[in-house]
């Protein structure tokens, strides 16, 4: 069964940094681009950033600069760092993997930045 498991959100100060983490299991994880979303309170889930099985990373322009995707195919993992951070940047963030044209989505964790 797939399934993407989320850790490292939290509180942070503005300016600071975190690094989230989202591990899968049921895929051959190696093969799949992977991608990071949040939504902020009252807003529609926006895509943020993402990986391609190979390697190559895009941003959406709120992040560019910002955060970093990266992914360690051995321990199935794809990560998020996030520097810079802002109180716009306050949102639940998700890792999202497309499988047979199908979405699937870690829990979600709270990323809170404080000014």
């Amino acid at each position: 069964q797939l399934q993407l498991v989320e850790s490292g959100g939290g509180l942070v100060q503005a300016g600071g940094s975190l690094r989230r983490s989202c591990a899968a299991a049921g895929i051959r994880f190696s093969v799949y681009g992977m991608y990071w979303y949040r939504q902020a309170p009252g807003k529609q889930r926006e895509w943020g950033a993402s990986i391609t099985s190979g390697g190559g990373t895009n941003d959406a322009d709120s992040v560019k600069g910002r955060f970093t995707c990266s992914r360690d195919n051995a321990k199935n993992t794809v990560y998020l760092q996030m520097t810079r951070l802002k109180s716009d940047d306050t949102a639940v963030y998700y890792c999202n993997v497309r499988v047979v044209g199908n979405h699937y989505w870690g829990q979600g964790t709270q990323v809170t930045v404080t000014s």
